[in-house]
């Protein structure tokens, strides 16, 4: 019998442009690269040279802290170039691939008959281990970590985030042999939504699975570990994307590093919202080409979510965690005069300043701006309303804006994540970056730590 938990705060926003149960052809890419940006917490150092010829899953580069911790390559072929910003920082690996693709092999395994230190050797030669992050601090964990549970989260409910189920189809092998291996390692928490009722999500085996019932962001897995097993200090969980999982499970089954994801292609701007069936390093400008209104003026691309993803620029490509594609208004086309005194019906507000709430569960096209600059902060409850987790939002924030360690770490941070505070920086009247802020807190804090 699963563990039904009830959430009451949050918010779910109602968008334009949800991704249509449909897949979108993508033509493969020429070149794709590897950005260890996507690893936070990951010092990268590169292992291969302009012109070396690699094979999928063979290593792009490794964490300078834990050599053994290495980054695989999504395809075979050669190395094209190794970029680096200020301070020869490695931006991104990219590699020229191969007409015909090469896979190291890594040899079929029953999991079921490994041990976890073998389940966590076949992950770091494969390069993989690198996907499984830990809280405190939500960076990529390291194998010498022994966590008390690893939490997988397939509730997807942020906005214009795609739905778990649909890119579950055809990979329920693989997701389950993810998830046994997995739990030869530690207990593993399955966290799945009130209305997902996938076989594979439902009925999963060697996993405790605990339903969520309530609004965004019930998916975070950060909400999660809040409520099944709260994180104290000295004590680490691991937390693992759900396609992450069927990497994993992909790795043990055929020998290979695959990194092939289904994203969800959406958001107003987008002709023709769906899924793509995609490797990580993908250039989203293959992903989108050809797909986006206006000739892709005024609007924002964005790696991922609008809650949560990156901005894109020309060189972006599919981030490692990557579950979506969004391109949303950029809103610098609109002028407005007196437009906050409006009486309006087609704009959202969390205050209900506009007559729009009283038109149900309507759908918003809501663009990039901020309507608004940066301001003293307010405690005035907000965080609170839309943050399902025993803390004290807005006294955390206020506590790592002061450097007080010891207050940040009585209100919680070692259970939080920047993804946590994404809804209260949405509907925050003082408009701050409450995400990286809150990065910003637990960089010092494991600095302080280590």
């Amino acid at each position: 019998m699963a563990n039904v938990i009830k959430l009451r705060k949050g918010l779910d926003i109602h968008l334009a442009g949800r991704a249509q149960e449909q897949l979108l052809p993508v033509k493969a890419a020429v070149e794709y690269a590897l950005v260890p940006d996507d690893f936070v917490g990951v010092t990268p150092r590169v292992t291969v040279r302009e012109g070396d010829h690699v094979r999928a899953g063979d290593p792009l580069f490794v964490d300078k802290g834990c050599p053994e911790v290495g980054f695989a390559s999504p395809v075979s072929g050669t190395v094209s170039a190794v970029e680096r910003g200020e301070r020869r920082k490695v931006l991104r690996v990219k590699v020229t691939a191969d007409a015909q693709q090469e896979y190291a092999d890594f040899g079929v395994k029953d999991v079921a008959g490994l041990s976890a230190d073998e389940v966590k050797d076949g992950l770091l030669k494969a390069g993989l281990f690198g996907y499984i992050t830990q809280l405190p601090y939500a960076v990529a964990t390291r194998p010498d970590t022994a966590p008390k549970a690893i939490f997988v989260s397939a509730l997807r409910d942020k906005p214009l985030q795609g739905d778990f189920e649909y890119e579950l189809k055809g990979q329920e092998h693989d997701f389950q042999t993810g998830l046994t291996a997995l739990s030869r390692i530690a207990r593993v928490c399955l966290g799945i939504g009130a209305r997902q009722t996938a076989e594979a999500l439902t009925g999963a085996k060697d996993v405790e699975v605990n339903v969520f019932d309530g609004p965004c962001p019930a998916g975070n897995v950060g909400v999660q570990v809040n409520h099944v097993a709260p994180v104290n200090k000295g004590e680490v969980v691991w937390t693992v994307d759900p396609t992450a999982v069927i990497f994993f499970g992909r790795l043990f089954n055929t020998g290979r590093v695959n990194l092939m994801r289904r994203v969800a292609v959406a958001g107003s701007r987008v002709k023709q919202t769906g899924y793509a069936d995609v490797l990580v390093g993908t250039p989203l400008k293959q992903i989108l080409a050809g797909n986006v209104a206006d000739g892709g003026r005024h609007v924002r691309i964005l790696n991922g979510n609008p809650l949560t993803g990156a901005v894109a620029d020309e060189a972006a490509v599919l981030g490692a965690h990557t579950s979506e594609v969004t391109v949303i208004p950029e809103g610098d086309d609109v002028h407005e005069a007196f437009g906050w005194m409006l009486p309006r019906l087609d704009d959202f507000s969390t205050s209900r300043s506009y007559f729009s709430w009283l038109q149900g569960g309507k759908t918003y096209d809501l663009d990039a701006r901020i309507k608004g600059g940066e301001r003293h902060m307010i405690m005035s409850g907000e965080y609170d309303r839309v943050l399902p987790m025993d803390i004290y939002g807005e006294y955390l924030v206020k506590s790592i804006l002061s450097g007080n360690i010891d207050s940040q770490e009585q209100l919680g941070i070692y259970e939080v994540s920047p993804e946590d505070f994404a809804l209260a920086e949405f509907v925050d009247s003082s408009k701050l970056p409450l995400q990286k802020i809150v990065r910003r807190g637990l960089d010092i804090l494991r600095k302080e730590n280590a």
